[in-house]
């Protein structure tokens, strides 16, 4: 059973834009693994979390730390959780996620899906 659906998109110039006007941003967004990329990949990951927050009803007080955006060997993207989002994410009951990540041209998209 589908317990919520989120999609985001980034435009990726805007946020290299964003990440180089506010020191902080990318520590503040990003797990300490995550910052070494490049901004089109950060650009999505930014993307697949706020369509993992909205998925679950973008509950306050969630900490973009205690989530992390992994690609497996395949090379698909799932999410690993701590802290808070792991917590939000347990309340709704969600066993499962499906997350689809992209880029194209300027545009970097994710959809993600909390199932029961």
């Amino acid at each position: 059973m589908i317990v919520g659906i989120g999609v985001d998109v980034v435009e990726v110039s805007r946020f290299r834009a964003q990440l180089e006007r506010t020191p902080g941003l990318r520590d503040r967004l990003f797990t300490p693994e995550e910052r070494q990329l490049n901004t089109r990949s950060l650009a999505a990951r930014f993307a697949a979390k706020e369509a993992i927050a909205k998925a679950i009803g973008a509950p306050v007080g969630m900490n973009w730390q205690d989530c992390t955006i992994r690609v497996d060997g395949g090379g698909d993207p799932y999410p690993e959780f701590t802290g808070t989002v792991a917590a939000a994410s347990e309340a709704k009951g969600v066993k499962y996620w499906h997350l689809s990540m992209s880029h194209d041209g300027d545009l970097a998209t994710a959809m993600a899906i909390a199932e029961k």
